[in-house]
Order: C-alpha cells, then sequence, then structure tokens
C-alpha cells in the first residue's frame, strides 16, 4: 500500500479529462466570437443584392462590360416599355461610333458598381428613365432610387447622361429623370450631355430623336472619335426553325415560366400573372353610342391581396383578324414553329419574347401590332422596300430632317397606321416576318384603378372602362386592344370560363389613416372607378361602428339618362349616409356645358371648410390633360377667394397639401 501515493504521483495529469473538456470548449467558444462574431454585422451596400444573391446570373456589369469589350452602358427605368426600347436603340447606334454597347435593367445588376465604371476606357452610362404615377419610379428602377437616395457614393470619373420619359400633363412632369440627372452629378460624375425631356404629351418619338442626333456627335466630340459611316442594319437576334419540337416545350402565351397558365403557383406578379375568371362582365351606360363597361374578376384561392385605390394590371391578346391579316399580307405560316436567338451569347436578354413559340403566338400574345411604328423601325424595314419611292419615304420619315419629321407626324401618327396598315399602304414593302417579329417593340399589361374595396369584395377585383373604337383619317376603324378584349370577356356555364391574366400594383392613392378625416373625390367618368372602392370601403367602417368623416364625391358624365355610371349604387349611398354629398355634373344636359370644376366653386364654402378647418383630404381621379388641370384651378380660385390669398400663396397652399399627401391624383392621358 505505501507504495501506491509514488505511483499516482507519476502518472496522474496535471488536469483532470473534465479539466481538459471544459477549458477546449471555452477556447473554442472564444475563438468562434472572435472570428465570426463580425459576419452579422456589414449591412449590405446595395439592398438590390439581397434579391440577386440567391440567383447564379452576374450581378456585376463592369465584369461583363470587361469580357464583351462594351464600353457603354444603357440603364433604363421602364414601366411600359418604351424607355427599355429606346435603350436598346442607343446600344445598338453605339457600334455606328466604334464604340459597343449594352442595354441593361438596373435591377438586374448591383448599381454600387457604378463607381468602377472609369476602370473601362472611354466609358459612358447613359439613363434612359420614365417616371410613373404621381412622380414615382418604375418598378424596376426602385431600388435604384433608393440607393441612390440614401447613398453617399464617389462617382468620381464616371461620365453619364440622361433622358427622362414623362408627359408635362402630369404634375411631377419627368420627376425620375431630373432626379437622376442632378443626384448623378452630386455624386461627383460627368454630365457629358445636357437632360434630355421627352413629352409624351407631344411627341415622344420626336423629342427623343432630336436628342439623339444631337447626342451622339457630342459623344464623338468628348472622346474624341468619329462615326464609322455604318448605317446598315445589324439584326440582333438570329432565326432558328423547329421543324419537329415537342409541343409541350412551345410556349402558347404565358408571360414568364412554360406552362405557368396550366400549373398556376403563386406568389403572382408581372411575370407570373394569375387566371382570373370573369365572373360579371355588364354594360354599364343605358345609351348612346360608347360602351362603357363592368367587369368583376374572381381572385378566390390565389392569395392576391389589394387595398383601394390600387391598380390591377391585365395582359390583352391582340385582334386575331389583324394577326391573321399580316399573316397573308407577308405570305407566312404564322403556325410556323420558331426562337428568335440574340447573337450576342453574354447578353442577358436570350430572345425579344418567349421562344421557342409560333409567329401566331407571338404577333397575339408577345408583340405591339396596333400602336404606330416608331421611327427607327421604319429605318430597319426601309431596305426590304423595293419601290425606290416607298423606301426613300420612308428612310425619311426615320431622319430628324423637318421635312421627315412633319412626314412621320402626319403620314404614320396623325393617321394612326399601325404596322398592318403600313404594310397595306406600301405595296412593295415585304419585310421577312422575323425581322419584323425582332423589332416591334412587346405588348404591355394595361393598367386599371380598382373599383372596388377588398373589405367588402375579398375574393373579387372590379374594373371599370370604357371600351376604345374610333375611325382613322385612313377610313379604317383602329379598336383598344385591351377594352376590346375585356369586352369579349363574358361568364360562361357551359364549363369552360373565360379568364384574364392579370396581377396587383400598389398605389400610393389610399383612403386617410384616420377614418374621421372627411374626404373630397373627385371622379367624372371612368375616373369614379377607385372611388367605388373608396365609398365601399367608408360603408364598410360605419357599419364596424367606426367613426367615419365627411365622404364628398363630384362626379361628371354627359347626360343623366344615358352614361350616369353606378346611379343606383350611388343613389343608395347617399340614402343611407355614407356619401354626405353626391354632386353629379350632365355636361351636355343642358345648353352650357357644366363640368365637376363648375360645381367645386358652387360649393365652394362647404369645400374651403373641409380642406381648411376639417383637414379633408383630396382626391381626384381621371383625364390628366384638362380635369385635373381645371379642378386644380378650381382648388386655386377657392384658396383665393375664401382663404384670402394670392394666387402665389394658392399654388404654394395646394402644392403642401401635395406634399401632406392630403392632395392625390391617379390620373392618366
Amino acid at each position: 500500500m505505501a507504495d501506491t501515493p509514488e505511483l499516482m504521483d507519476e502518472d496522474e495529469p496535471f488536469f483532470s479529462n473534465l479539466d481538459i473538456f471544459l477549458f477546449s470548449l471555452i477556447a473554442g467558444l472564444l475563438v468562434y466570437w472572435l472570428i465570426f462574431r463580425k459576419k452579422v454585422e456589414p449591412i449590405p451596400e446595395f439592398k438590390k443584392l439581397e434579391s440577386v444573391a440567391q440567383t447564379t446570373r452576374e450581378t456585376s456589369f463592369i465584369d461583363k462590360m470587361k469580357k464583351t469589350g462594351k464600353n457603354i452602358v444603357v440603364f433604363y427605368g421602364s414601366q411600359t416599355g418604351t424607355a427599355e426600347e429606346f435603350s436598346n436603340r442607343l446600344s445598338k447606334d453605339a457600334h455606328r461610333y466604334g464604340m459597343k454597347g449594352m442595354s441593361a435593367d438596373p435591377e438586374e445588376y448591383d448599381m454600387s458598381e457604378l463607381s468602377r465604371l472609369p476602370e473601362i476606357e472611354n466609358s459612358l452610362a447613359i439613363f434612359c428613365m420614365a417616371t410613373y404615377g404621381e412622380g414615382d419610379p418604375t418598378d424596376n428602377s426602385q431600388d435604384f432610387y433608393d440607393w441612390l437616395q440614401e447613398g453617399d457614393a464617389d462617382f468620381t470619373g464616371v461620365k453619364y447622361t440622361v433622358f427622362a420619359l414623362g408627359n408635362k400633363t402630369y404634375e411631377h412632369y419627368n420627376a425620375m429623370g431630373k432626379y437622376v440627372d442632378k443626384r448623378l452629378a452630386e455624386l461627383g460624375a460627368q454630365r457629358i450631355f445636357d437632360l434630355g425631356m421627352g413629352d409624351d404629351d407631344g411627341n415622344l418619338e420626336e423629342d427623343f430623336v432630336s436628342w439623339r442626333e444631337q447626342f451622339w456627335p457630342a459623344v464623338c466630340e468628348h472622346f474624341g472619335v468619329e462615326a464609322t459611316g455604318e448605317e446598315s442594319s445589324i439584326r440582333q437576334y438570329e432565326l432558328k426553325v423547329h421543324s419537329d419540337l415537342n409541343m409541350n416545350k412551345i410556349y402558347t402565351g404565358e408571360v414568364g415560366r412554360l406552362k405557368s397558365f396550366e400549373n398556376q403557383k403563386p406568389p403572382f406578379d408581372s411575370k407570373n400573372p394569375f387566371l382570373a375568371p370573369v365572373s360579371v362582365n355588364r354594360k354599364l351606360n343605358k345609351a348612346g353610342d360608347r360602351h362603357l363597361m363592368h367587369l368583376e374578376l374572381d381572385i378566390t384561392g390565389s392569395k392576391i391581396r389589394y387595398e383601394s385605390g390600387d391598380h390591377v394590371a391585365v395582359y390583352p391578346i391582340n385582334d386575331s383578324v389583324i394577326v391573321s391579316r399580316i399573316g397573308e399580307v407577308l405570305g407566312v405560316d404564322l403556325d410556323t414553329v420558331i426562337s428568335l436567338n440574340n447573337l450576342d451569347e453574354e447578353s442577358n436578354k436570350k430572345h425579344p419574347f418567349p421562344c421557342p413559340s409560333t409567329y401566331r403566338t407571338a404577333l397575339t400574345h408577345y408583340l405591339d401590332i396596333t400602336n404606330p411604328p416608331r421611327t427607327n423601325v421604319l429605318y430597319e424595314l426601309a431596305q426590304y422596300a423595293t419601290e425606290p419611292k416607298e423606301q426613300e419615304n420612308m428612310r425619311k420619315m426615320a431622319s430628324s430632317s423637318p421635312e421627315g419629321k412633319a412626314l412621320y407626324q402626319s403620314w404614320v401618327l396623325d393617321s394612326c397606321r399601325n404596322i398592318l396598315a403600313i404594310l397595306e399602304d406600301l405595296p412593295s414593302l415585304r419585310p421577312p416576318i422575323d425581322h419584323l417579329c425582332e423589332l416591334l417593340p412587346r405588348l404591355q399589361a394595361r393598367y386599371y384603378s380598382i373599383a372596388s374595396s377588398s373589405k367588402v369584395h375579398p375574393n373579387s377585383i372590379h374594373i371599370c372602362a370604357v371600351v376604345v373604337e374610333y375611325e382613322t383619317k385612313t377610313g379604317r376603324v383602329n379598336k383598344g386592344v385591351a377594352t376590346n378584349w375585356l369586352k369579349s370577356k363574358m361568364p360562361t356555364d357551359n364549363g369552360h370560363k373565360a379568364t384574364v391574366p392579370m396581377y396587383i400594383r400598389k398605389s400610393q392613392f389610399r383612403l386617410p389613416f384616420k377614418s374621421t378625416n372627411p374626404v373630397i373625390m373627385v371622379g367624372p367618368g371612368t375616373g369614379i372607378a377607385p372611388f367605388m372602392g373608396f365609398v365601399q370601403e367608408r360603408g364598410w367602417l360605419k357599419e364596424q361602428g367606426k367613426e367615419v368623416g365627411e365622404t364628398v364625391l363630384y362626379y361628371g358624365c354627359r347626360h343623366k339618362n344615358e352614361d350616369f355610371l353606378y346611379q343606383e349604387e350611388l343613389e343608395e349611398f347617399e340614402k343611407t349616409g355614407v356619401l354626405t354629398a353626391l354632386n353629379v355634373a350632365f355636361s351636355r344636359d343642358q345648353a352650357e356645358k357644366v363640368y365637376v370644376q363648375h360645381l367645386l366653386k358652387k360649393s365652394k364654402e362647404a369645400v374651403w371648410r373641409l380642406v381648411h378647418t376639417d383637414n379633408a383630404h383630396i382626391y381626384i381621379c381621371g383625364d390628366a390633360r384638362n380635369m385635373a388641370r381645371d379642378v386644380q384651378n378650381a382648388f386655386y380660385e377657392i384658396a383665393e377667394e375664401l382663404g384670402g390669398l394670392s394666387r402665389a400663396q394658392a399654388v404654394d397652399y395646394i402644392k403642401k397639401l401635395m406634399t401632406k399627401g392630403r392632395y392625390s391624383q391617379d390620373v392618366w392621358s
């Protein structure tokens, strides 16, 4: 026994196993804390990284430009496709000046990389920026706009120019283009050519062409380069005809995912619209030569949510008669299955529209064949006119000469000639249909103010619209694509339901947060749409026992017995006290025309009390060109007369209401 303690002294470790385990654990935790604790702190510099990081798509436009030898990048903020179209035209122009351009969607790239642009010799960033709604950025440039506002990037050495697309009848004309132009300069970038201002109320195409004609010589002078003189047409896509493709691999009108119309999966958006069955389609007007309609789209089970004041976007299809006629004129089998593949393999845009598809599908679902073509389309197609005079006139219309501009204005725009009318009126012009399909712009979704409240109608969305149909100077009858298509969408009971591809676009047009605030709504014609939702919602709030402020509507139409839309519903709302006052202007029921602005001035004391004393919110919906301006002037006059203000002070007073979100407009031109 005496030897035992000695043996233990030699063999027993200084630390027990438990000590070693605890020590290792503590050391491990300490190392982990030191190494990994900072991983959670950095915030991505550019917010867009959060959504694109999950995709494998390259987010560095700088790396892509270096890889493909490009030195000009043309970013576009586009809602209806025009800015994207202008962007493509500018990137194609670059080759004529010995440069190489690429068109880019800011939503797809890390825009913080803009500061790296000077790494590329003779580089230039062009921005084609459209303004949407009340001076807002387009959906695809929202993140870029937010980042510009919040960021403090250093753009020293970055050279840029901006072309803005807007409409002068709107309060915030070209706000987005002006902001990008100003902000880039504030962050140190160098403007190499003046901001271009495109006005869609005038002639947007002419504004763009005139700006472009001066822009490129300025670029040449700045970089010391000369035009190569190459004016030839350059194809962006090559045609591939498919002879034995499985029908399941062919697009039949889907916007994004193949077979997405057969196999619907939420969430639904612009790339994945929901096929909503039409549950109601009725004519609203009792008489007259117009067709005003009320549709209800069933969104049961779609998980789609909307608020009063939001817009519903629908994807229409073209008239099959026009589509077939184009095929006849060009002598083409429209059911040929084709793909148009981008010749630039590095481009994110592999096809001009979903491919493979047939010519018929492309002309029916994907391409705009009813709007007058822009000058670049005429220029590119001119080479196919075999009659010299016809070719000369087409080239002339695409030029910037005063004579050419006047010819384009009168022969194309004023005469409302679409591509079919041009082909019919220029018998020698017979282009290859694949080149025509490459050049035509995409058919765009159409937006309608939702005419219902989700509180009352959670499973349906209501649309109020007027069917567009008119005779042109050439004696042809032109029909609005979307409204005529919607008119034909009748709910059926024979097992086949008519459906409409749709999604929701959120809006800033919102009822006051406090239900006690009074509201003044001004909406003649189909401008009544969002106010049907507002009034339904105010009625619902009352039913819930909430205190609701005064709800005043100014509505206008031509004749009481003809086109007083939703007359029964509105009169019932007035009877039950949901509408405090229903003021209706029947413009043509008497010798002198009476409009909503006249009724506003007639009840000026009540209007001024609601606005100045009771914090009323004002809402205007409808025509931007005349009505919205006249209504705004009426508010100026009321503020002058009853507020004792000068005109300048009255204008400032209304501007302040706009800034506070108490004067909102949902207008179109």
